[in-house]
């Protein structure tokens, strides 16, 4: 048992004997690679989200290259993205020689500025990519309205979303493209992985294609019964198929996904519970018409009320045993895009200054009422010392 002032990690992944089993079975098997397990794992989260068709890959990363390869991103295009997000959103558009056109985020949900993203397009803009920060859904509702106006793409990262709604409608099923993640902090992982779904079947030819080297439809078959070794090369493409061993994981967490779901949805609601009362910490706001799917809570500090900074606050909870993260570094001021792009610090203040104040407590299904109340005890404790 742990002891009480045991480290409590950021996250831990909740794999059980069921996921173990399922992976041994898989190594047993003698067919460790992309074949059945990984197509069963398309169909059931196809039909979990309720999309037409999903799209196994070995990273969120690369289902994000390979939704804009499938839309037909190309050199000296524009796509814009969050500048509050990870590398990967924006990376992916240059890949493909296109340039990601940074856009400034809502003060309180953190998620794409739906009016600066309207400011943004130009006459190069194809795409636009929005990130449902922390797992609450973006304004998709104006977002896809805009973009059909001006006849662009949108591919959404929803590498935290799983399972969000916007308007009762799950993620997966709204956007052109939606891409969730399945690394080992994501909200069902597979160790490292990916999905792509969309209701374009020529799309999810497309990426299916291009995951693995440009090969004809179904080339995993040709090492099977049924299969030939004669296979054709459609185009240069890519080594993103997912594993059977990483998808037989995937299917047993699947499964525990409303499980998790629930457990993430109570933490989440013990934290507002226990903040509601400490003017310091700005808590997470959600919108109205979202299901927000909680991979992160995300305090924002109010520095004023405080004689100490966010980096300090972390180093305090540090010397607690308690582990946090930080959601993110906005892309502008990383020395590639600065560089790159000629991107300031002041360009996007509202996502400066958030950066300046959030803060990740741990959130993960494993965690137990004791730990989010040492948790909640710490942050208050810390408040009190350094309380202006």
């Amino acid at each position: 048992m742990p002891t009480r002032n045991a480290f409590i990690p950021f996250h831990v992944p909740d794999i059980g004997e069921d996921e173990i089993q399922a992976v041994v079975e898989t190594l047993r098997s003698g067919w460790l690679t992309t074949g059945l397990k990984s197509k069963k794992f398309e169909e059931e989260f196809a039909a979990y989200i309720g999309s037409p068709h999903a799209v196994a890959l070995n990273s969120g990363t690369a289902a994000l290259h390979l939704a804009l390869d499938a839309v037909g991103i190309k050199a000296g295009d524009e796509v814009l993205v969050p500048t509050m997000t990870f590398t990967a959103t924006a990376e992916v558009v240059l890949y493909l020689g296109a340039r990601p056109v940074l856009v400034d985020c809502e003060a309180d949900t953190l998620n794409i500025d739906s009016r600066g993203f309207e400011k943004a397009i130009g006459p190069k803009t194809k795409a636009v990519m929005p990130v449902d920060f922390a797992g609450q859904p973006c304004e998709l509702g104006k977002i896809l309205e805009i973009a059909r106006d001006r006849k662009l793409a949108v591919i959404e990262d929803a590498a935290h979303a799983l399972p969000a709604r916007h308007q009762g409608k799950m993620v997966g099923t709204l956007s052109d493209i939606t891409c969730f993640s399945f690394y080992a902090t994501k909200t069902i992982t597979t160790g490292e992985g990916g999905m792509a779904t969309t209701a374009n079947p020529q799309w999810a030819d497309r990426m299916r294609m291009m995951s693995l080297h440009g090969i004809s439809k179904d080339a995993w078959k040709r090492y099977t019964a049924s299969g030939s070794w004669y296979y054709e090369v459609e185009y240069p493409g890519y080594k993103y198929n997912l594993t059977d061993m990483a998808a037989a994981l995937g299917l047993v967490q699947l499964k525990r996904a409303d499980e998790f779901y629930r457990a993430r949805k109570r933490i989440a609601a013990l934290y507002h519970a226990g903040f509601a009362d400490v003017p310091e910490i700005r808590r997470p706001v959600v919108r109205d018409d979202v299901q927000h799917a909680w991979h992160l809570y995300v305090v924002q500090l109010e520095l004023d009320r405080l004689r100490i900074g966010r980096d300090e606050f972390i180093e305090a909870l540090k010397k607690e045993n308690i582990g946090t993260s930080v959601h993110f570094i906005p892309l502008h001021l990383h020395p590639f895009y600065r560089n790159a792009f000629g991107y300031k610090a002041g360009d996007f203040p509202n996502a400066r200054a958030a950066f300046e104040r959030i803060i990740s407590l741990p959130i993960f299904p494993g965690m137990t009422d004791e730990q989010v109340a040492r948790v909640i005890d710490a942050v208050r404790a810390i408040v009190i010392e350094h309380r202006r």
